[in-house]
């Protein structure tokens, strides 16, 4: 019998490596806990909890991450009107990082830092 392959679950470390490729990212604090950000605008932080991480998007994508995999993403009363959903690390599949940071730099990168990156593709 060979050991399941973990396919779920990741860690802040990677979260961070996810966002590599994306301009003038860099690593910080929020809230007092480790975060992502994009000329001093929040991407993503880690919870205060260490297990679940907020992250920025849109209101019409928070609707489907959070219908689509509701044990992964999801949000609280808290975060109801700010454009934001709630990440369980342990839950996330890796491959969808990439993605999810992109988007949320998307929501806050300037234009012409957008436009910098869209033309080396």
């Amino acid at each position: 019998m060979t050991p399941k392959k973990k396919t779920a679950g990741v860690t802040f470390l990677d979260v961070v490596e996810a966002a590599r490729h994306l301009p003038e990212v860099e690593v910080s604090k929020s809230y007092g806990t480790p975060s992502i950000k994009v000329r001093n605008k929040t991407l993503a932080r880690m919870k205060e909890d260490g297990e679940t991480l907020v992250l920025r998007t849109d209101f019409v994508s928070r609707q489907s991450l959070t219908q689509a995999d509701p044990e992964a993403f999801y949000f609280t009363d808290h975060y109801r009107d700010y454009p934001l959903v709630l990440v369980r690390l342990g839950a996330v599949q890796r491959a969808a990082l990439p993605d999810l940071l992109e988007r949320a730099w998307r929501e806050l990168a300037p234009k012409s830092l957008m436009a910098k990156f869209d033309n080396k593709k």
